[in-house]
């Protein structure tokens, strides 16, 4: 990609003020870096922008063109990043699905709300802590139309449900995954395990009523979010279109699996023709914004929930980084990552210093006239208008149970846990069956102690911790400093867990 980089300074300030009444944190105004600025929206300044969040399900950061794709073609979310702000240190707070988007849609680190890991079996009847506001409901206040489409994952009775979080309509999937289509279609390939359509969060729903819907969900999300763009444009809108895919279980239609027939491999073949449906709807969505003349007023963000998953057998990439979805090596946090804003931000650009996806409530707020931050949050509008030229962040942190990771400006520190398991304590689906009593909180074997040195080293190769101890001290330091307030007793319990080999050790991963 070419274009320039929005410039950098040298100096950090301290990222967080005292934040003491964090449930109310967002309309408190406290927290993070404190910003006060709002950018002018547009030519018209009675409406502010329209915003559009399109979140990806287990999309890899190396199967966009973009971000450096040699197998899959993504000319519209490459046109994207052509129009606005590509960051190549952008981070999801979690490396799997639903406390990745908990963190997004709260601006908050999960963990200070509980919730910290995926939900599991009977997890699914508890929910996201509704004492948290969502972007929906921060938008919904600011006096926007506020749409859900996809996939939740939050929680699906009563309380939990998208229409009691802030959005005024809901169309999608209420839980982790659901079939794309019938796989027995002319046209269709199908490969995994395709699950049985018989849970509630399972079915497609248009508010709490359950629909039959027959096209492929891909296509079926893309109709229903530009409907909802043009049923609203003569308001300011948000719109969270939040889709299942490249997501297993791996379905594509002739439609998209006929650009790549000239794949052998069947999973790299079906998954790149999910990233091609992605495309396809970025392409709609844009063109239904210039349609009714609201391009150019629209901040339209393109990401993914974590990195794609190792269980395909190579058929996604997050190169050039380790590690996959469920990791906290690069792979599995550092995700495709763009903003456009054309009447604000300039076209192709690209910055550097490491943001999260926790930004977005600080950001989308402030481009609403409406700022609302929390002690995690920074609004990075200042930053790429070039109005301040120091970083977002002093450290960005992830927990998952005993397992810890932190990063600086280069730096990363990440803490894993050692196991004496083995492959052959793996059930069927390769995951791990936990203790009835639950896994330990603690580290009964150990840890192992990962530094890298991501400016030099982003493919986290070589472990620095032995010959930069000094480092090592002080990101344990910060991380102890954040972790310390904490809750010690997580809404969901560490039920799901893996194995890895990093480095030649085998290490317990939890999620």
């Amino acid at each position: 990609m070419t274009g320039s980089r929005i410039p950098h300074g040298a100096s950090s300030l301290p990222i967080f003020l005292p934040c003491f009444l964090l449930i109310s944190a967002l309309s408190a105004g406290c927290g993070a870096r404190e910003e006060t600025a709002v950018v002018e929206s547009g030519s018209d300044d009675s409406r502010p922008p329209n915003i559009v969040l399109i979140f990806a399900d287990d999309l890899g950061i190396g199967d966009t063109g973009v971000y450096g794709s040699e197998i899959i073609d993504t000319p519209h979310i490459d046109e994207l990043a052509a129009a606005g702000v590509r960051f190549t240190n952008g981070y999801v707070s979690h490396p799997v699905c639903s406390p990745s988007r908990a963190g997004l849609l709260t601006g908050r680190y999960q963990q200070r709300h509980g919730w910290e890991f995926n939900p599991m079996g009977r997890d699914f009847f508890s929910g996201m802590s509704t004492r948290e506001r969502t972007l929906g409901d921060a938008l919904k206040a600011a006096g926007y139309a506020t749409g859900m489409v996809g996939k939740w994952h939050l929680g699906y009775q009563g309380p939990h449900h998208p229409s009691a979080r802030g959005f005024d309509e809901y169309f999608g999937v209420l839980g982790g995954t659901s079939i794309f289509i019938d796989p027995h279609a002319p046209g269709v390939e199908s490969m995994g395990r395709i699950p049985a359509m018989r849970h509630p969060r399972m079915a497609v729903s248009r508010g709490r009523e359950p629909v039959e819907v027959k096209d492929y969900l891909t296509d079926a999300f893309t109709d229903e979010a530009v409907s909802f763009i043009d049923r609203h444009r003569d308001e300011p809108f948000f719109l969270y279109l939040s889709f299942t895919a490249p997501h297993t279980p791996l379905q594509a239609t002739a439609k998209y699996l006929d650009r790549y027939r000239h794949i052998e491999d069947e999973g790299t073949r079906i998954y790149a023709a999910m990233v091609a449906s992605l495309d396809d709807s970025v392409a709609a969505i844009v063109a239904k914004l210039k349609e009714i003349g609201q391009y150019d007023n629209t901040m339209v963000v393109f990401l993914s929930d974590n990195g794609c998953a190792g269980h395909i057998d190579g058929a996604c990439s997050n190169a050039p980084h380790a590690g996959f979805k469920g990791y906290h090596q690069e792979g599995g946090i550092r995700v495709p990552f763009i903003l456009s804003w054309p009447a604000v931000l300039p076209g192709g650009t690209t910055y550097d210093h490491p943001v999260i996806t926790l930004d977005l409530l600080a950001t989308f707020t402030a481009a609403a006239g409406q700022p609302a931050v929390t002690e995690d949050s920074v609004n990075l509008l200042p930053y790429l208008t070039g109005e301040r030229s120091d970083e977002p962040h002093d450290y960005l942190y992830w927990r998952a149970g005993p397992t810890a990771a932190i990063r600086d400006d280069h730096w990363k520190l990440i803490l894993y846990n050692k196991t004496a398991l083995t492959r052959r304590d793996l059930r069927p689906d390769g995951g791990l069956e936990p203790p009835a009593e639950g896994w330990s909180a603690d580290s009964p074997h150990g840890q192992l102690v990962l530094l890298y040195d991501l400016s030099a080293d982003p493919g986290e190769t070589t472990n620095l911790a032995e010959s930069h101890p000094e480092v090592v001290a002080r990101l344990k330091t910060a991380y102890a400093k954040w972790a310390k307030d904490l809750p010690s007793r997580p809404i969901l319990p560490k039920r799901a867990s893996m194995l890895a080999e990093i480095h030649g050790e085998t290490v317990q991963l939890f999620y």
